[in-house]
């Protein structure tokens, strides 16, 4: 027996150090899934769990004490709200700041099933399955949350903590468990109250109104909203605490304790009741509102009552006890004229939605301060079972828009809920084709988002309208195109009634836009339609092609080119062509595209007379300027609206590389004035382009070593091709 016993504890201890042996955290986790077995691993635990407790008494209690807490606490606590919380000694009325151990010791005492993520100061468990297996062996853990509880009400209670002051809060990094202990002592106390934790919760709570743990829940748990308006955190008694951790016990005490106000609002406005109800404590609920003098409705700084709050957290039981109450107005409105149905509604609980519906003077369409109904609501959230419910109701009106004129349709169809759009839709009396505030239909809002579930089921009324353009001119093809969403565009040229050449307001259609952006596939699909025009041009007389040009779109390009009807020298507005378009930003693939026709011209100017090839040598595009080169066609010399020459553009801007192409051309002239009197070399000279006055220089030495021995250095014949001409 004890041979087996000691095979068993060396194989466990085998695979916990070939896991410890990981460097990393993933590592170690690598290493832990590598063990298949989980037996294997229940063994190695095991065996771990007894080399912790063979350790010292000092250093096997400090081991266990941490894994209690690393197991048990509501979140993961950061390496110094551990190490505190570890040196708290229950019942004590000090914190001794020299028991506080090291992570050091705490990592050593735990035999390797603790680690701490660097990145976040964490301390975890070394593997989701210690937690499994912990949770399993539950004996291990004497009463875990009321020592949890009873450690953060020692702590709370300290003189440390009550001598300092709460406005403004201490620095965590002085008192890093102030803010877990503050948070969550009525959590773990409200699982398992033991005396002690009881004691001492009344002895907090006896002081509570002004006492930094009261203020510093406050500061984690009151909405942002409310924060802004709350000056200071008074009046939060200790009735407020025990009714927000709901401990039926505590609140009891509470309201037996003399000159207990039931009805009290604090710094937020909530009563007691408010906090009982946003938390869902049904039990003190009922304690609370067994009471003579209890007012069930008192709202809260934002007119908010405890119902609203019920409704908002879907406490159904809370909301039940509520309702039950004559005095309990159900459709009170907050601030924001929002009612405890639309705070269900927008929620997407259903349970109270139900509750609240049966009770008469609940307005199932009333609308919040932006005109937001229950429905709409429920619809932009995708709440089905809600929608559902709401649908039932014949006073249900399903169209009603909010102050966006959104209606339930659009909020459903911009968010790709496609089960809300169903149930919508299902109604005859749903109108499809309303406008937003931009004019935007829902079939539009979901075709710019991409969801082609709701494209179609859009699609399949027969009163829709999938051409309606909105504030911008953009159709629903329009906006799916712009998106370059291919699976819409497919459904929506599937639509015979569909226009695909309808212009924007820039005069761009769909075509020009998914030119424009790049998008091949959706480019393939509009040329599938015969009626598609390829070559409308937008209100700059850009057609598609040249869109796709100018931003380099090369796939595009080819798939435009490969059209009979395309033009390919189609000028815009400024005179420039597809081909000057891609030599200005030089897309050397798109140039080598167009270059490739024929009946491309490369020697269009534009409005400045400047052609493609001047473009691409002014903004130092060697490689397009080394195809426009190639072409038999080129006119090498022309000049712009300046006189100035491909050379001499090339060369004010100091481009060596362009320069030695155009100079390797004999026919380029390398001293040709422009209108200013200035050459190539007097502008490089000037700019300080060293390596392009050499090269000029260069080449001007030859042309007169030329003149001077025309024999040896007899230049080729003049060809009768446009390279020649000046």
């Amino acid at each position: 027996m004890v041979d087996i016993f000691k095979s068993r504890f060396l194989l466990a201890s085998l695979h916990i150090k070939a896991i410890l042996q990981g460097t990393t955290i993933a590592r170690r986790k690598k290493a832990l899934e590598s063990i298949k077995d989980g037996a294997g691993l229940a063994n190695a635990y095991s065996a771990t769990l007894e080399r912790i407790q063979a350790q010292d008494e000092e250093k096997s209690k400090l081991a266990m004490a941490t894994l209690t807490w690393v197991c048990h606490s509501e979140r993961p606590l950061q390496v110094d709200e551990l190490c505190h919380a570890l040196a708290v000694e229950i019942g004590a009325t000090d914190f001794d700041p020299e028991n506080i151990p090291s992570i050091g010791t705490l990592l050593h005492c735990c035999q390797g099933l603790i680690t701490v993520d660097k990145e976040a100061s964490i301390v975890r468990l070394i593997h989701y399955t210690v937690q499994e297996y912990l949770c399993c062996h539950p004996g291990l853990f004497s009463k875990p949350h009321s020592i949890l509880a009873e450690t953060c009400l020692t702590y709370l209670n300290s003189q440390q903590v009550k001598n300092l002051a709460y406005h403004p809060l201490p620095d965590h990094q002085d008192m890093p468990f102030l803010e877990y202990s503050s948070r969550y002592w009525g959590t773990h106390a409200g699982r398992d109250l033991s005396d002690h934790s009881r004691t001492l919760a009344l002895e907090l709570l006896g002081q509570y109104e002004g006492h930094l743990a009261a203020v510093s829940l406050l500061e984690q748990v009151v909405h942002p909203n409310y924060a802004g308006e709350v000056d200071t955190y008074s009046h939060f008694s200790g009735l407020h605490g025990a009714s927000f951790f709901g401990i039926v016990e505590l609140v009891t005490a509470m309201i037996q304790a003399e000159g207990c106000d039931i009805n009290q609002r604090d710094c937020t406005g909530s009563t007691p009741l408010s906090w009982v109800a946003r938390n869902g404590h049904v039990e003190a609920a009922k304690l609370l509102l067994g009471r003579e003098d209890i007012d069930p409705d008192r709202d809260d700084k934002h007119d908010r009552t405890p119902l609203g709050w019920a409704a908002l957290g879907g406490h159904e039981g809370v909301v039940r006890l509520l309702l039950e109450r004559a005095d309990v107005v159900p459709d009170h409105p907050d601030k924001y004229g929002q009612t405890a149905l639309l705070w269900a509604a927008a929620e997407g609980h259903e349970g109270v939605l139900k509750l609240l519906l049966g009770r008469e003077g609940v307005e199932p369409n009333r609308p919040d301060d932006n005109d937001r109904t229950p429905l709409r609501c429920a619809a932009l959230e995708g709440h089905e079972g809600v929608v559902t419910l709401l649908l039932e109701r014949e006073d249900v009106d399903p169209n009603r828009p909010d102050k966006y004129n959104h209606t339930p349709l659009r909020c459903a169809a911009v968010n790709g809920h496609e089960g809300v759009v169903k149930l919508l839709l299902a109604r005859e009396d749903v109108n499809p084709n309303l406008p937003d505030q931009n004019d935007r239909t829902p079939l539009g809002c979901a075709a710019f988002k991409g969801h082609e579930g709701v494209v179609k089921l859009l699609l399949g009324r027969e009163d829709l309208d999938p051409n309606h353009p909105d504030c911008d001119d953009w159709t629903p093809l329009g906006c799916a195109v712009f998106k370059g969403h291919k699976g819409v565009v497919k459904l929506l040229l599937g639509r015979e009634d569909v226009d695909p050449n309808r212009p924007d307001e820039n005069d761009r259609t769909p075509l020009g836009y998914a030119a424009l952006k790049g998008h091949e596939e959706v480019v393939k699909l509009l040329l599938g339609r015969e009626d598609v025009d390829p070559n409308r041009p937008d209100k700059n007389d850009r057609t598609p092609l040249g869109c796709a040009a100018f931003e380099g779109h090369e796939g595009v390009v080819k798939l435009l080119l490969g059209r009979e009807d395309v033009d390919p020298n189609r000028p815009d507005k400024y005179n420039q062509t597809p081909l000057r378009c891609a030599a200005v930003d030089g897309h050397e693939g798109v140039a080598k595209l167009l270059l490739g026709r024929e009946d491309v011209d490369p020697n269009r100017p534009d409005e400045n007379d400047r052609t493609p090839l001047g473009c691409a040598a002014l903004n130092g595009h060697e490689g397009v300027v080394k195809l426009l080169l190639g072409r038999e066609d080129i006119y090498a010399n022309r000049p712009d609206v300046d006189d100035r020459t491909p050379l001499a553009c090339a060369a004010v801007e100091g481009h060596e590389l362009v320069v030695k192409l155009l100079l390797d051309q004999e026919h380029v002239d390398p001293n040709r004035l422009d209108k200013h009197g200035g050459t190539p070399l007097s502008y490089a000279t000037g700019k300080g382009h060293e390596g392009v006055v050499k090269l000029l220089q260069a080449r001007c030495l030859r042309e007169v070593q030329m003149r001077s021995d025309p024999v040896s250095h007899e230049r080729p014949k003049l060809r009768s091709s446009p390279r020649a001409v000046n």
